[in-house]
């Protein structure tokens, strides 16, 4: 009989550490795609077995993984990226993990590939005869949300595509407030005398960025404040649907070299598009509050300590993952429920880019 393969075993075969190939295979700690992928990959044609999440399509398959257990007693969460510690969503599942563990369910994590998606195929990992419901985080593609709703399983959403003209998802979705507080925000901005605000952000990149930049609009609209339509950066980048960094770096600072004047504030859609907009600034010689204040979203652990920290909207992760627990099982138990879409509080959390 064949020696069990090992963590270690994929670990030599590579030539890296036996802590990358863990990090890799239980998707935990921060790491590169290219790496995850490439040791996922080397692990399946090793023949090793403990995986705890799946990206990979395995050619020798052609359906689903064997059936388990009758008793449906695994939420399956499906998300579109690695979530590292500093996403908003690892706290959420965090709370997600211990309520659900409370009511005798267990949480499985499948990621959905760049493979999978333009195909609407679920993770090979993915097992419908083990799983009561689905959860989704960062699933921001229309055809793949309506395919994982005609599962015949409940589904929630955190978060959803950009919905606009779409036909609803028919599934519990649920967001954090993403309006409240940026009316509050340009309506302090606008006492201040800073009523040239600008948006940066893809607001069609999720259904919160494009709450966000509504909210925006519609708060300068309620104040009698114009916006200055040169001063929204809102696009991905010139001619890329999925840019990377740089690329959108690259855009950024096109974009602002371009500006006559810039404004009073930036409001970004988060604070990674917050803290993309600060490294343009620099590049352009401009500095953040003195030439133009910044705001974010999101209240990551790099909005309190970069310089300057940033102004942002603390998100309530707690709650959020509460809430989700909540609504799905409230689904699992009545799936006939009319669908919800539930908002949690946010907080306005002022710091040195705007000056406190």
């Amino acid at each position: 009989m064949a020696e069990r393969v090992t963590i270690q075993d994929i670990a030599d075969a590579l030539g890296i550490s036996r802590n990358t190939v863990s990090k890799a295979i239980n998707n935990t700690g921060i790491l590169a795609d290219a790496t995850r992928e490439k040791v996922l990959k080397k692990a399946q044609e090793m023949g090793y077995k403990q995986f705890s999440y799946m990206t990979l399509a395995d050619p020798a398959r052609t359906s689903p993984a064997s059936p388990g257990p009758t008793d449906k007693r695994e939420i399956a969460l499906l998300t579109g990226s690695a979530l590292g510690s500093s996403h908003v969503a690892s706290v959420i599942l965090d709370k997600l993990q211990h309520e659900l563990t409370q009511a005798g369910y267990s949480l499985t994590l499948h990621r959905v590939s760049p493979e999978d998606r333009p195909a609407c195929r679920l993770p090979v990992s993915f097992n419908p005869s083990r799983t009561a419901g689905i959860v989704c985080v960062e699933i921001f593609d229309h055809a793949y949300s309506h395919m994982l709703c005609r599962q015949g399983l409940p589904v929630l959403f955190i978060d959803t595509p950009a919905g606009c003209f779409d036909y609803p998802l028919e599934a519990d979705r649920l967001y954090m407030d993403n309006q409240t507080e940026i009316g509050r925000f340009v309506k302090e901005m606008a006492i201040r005398g800073k009523s040239r605000i600008g948006f940066i952000g893809e607001y069609l990149h999720c259904q919160s960025f494009y709450e966000r930049y509504m909210a925006f609009r519609n708060a300068m609209y309620t104040l009698g404040l114009p916006v200055d339509e040169d001063c929204c950066l809102i696009r991905a980048s010139d001619g890329t649907v999925s840019p990377d960094r740089n690329a959108y770096l690259g855009y950024l600072e096109k974009k602002l070299r371009k500006l006559k004047r810039l404004p009073d504030v930036f409001l970004c859609a988060n604070d990674f598009v917050a803290i993309d907009t600060l490294t343009a600034l620099k590049k352009l010689g401009k500095s953040v509050p003195k030439d133009v204040w910044l705001c974010g979203f999101d209240d990551s652990p790099e909005s309190r300590v970069m310089t300057p920290t940033l102004t942002t909207i603390h998100i309530h992760s707690q709650i959020m993952g509460f809430a989700a627990v909540q609504l799905l099982l409230s689904r699992i138990k009545e799936p006939s429920l009319h669908y919800r879409i539930m908002y949690t509080e946010t907080e306005l959390i002022y710091r040195d880019s705007t000056e406190g």
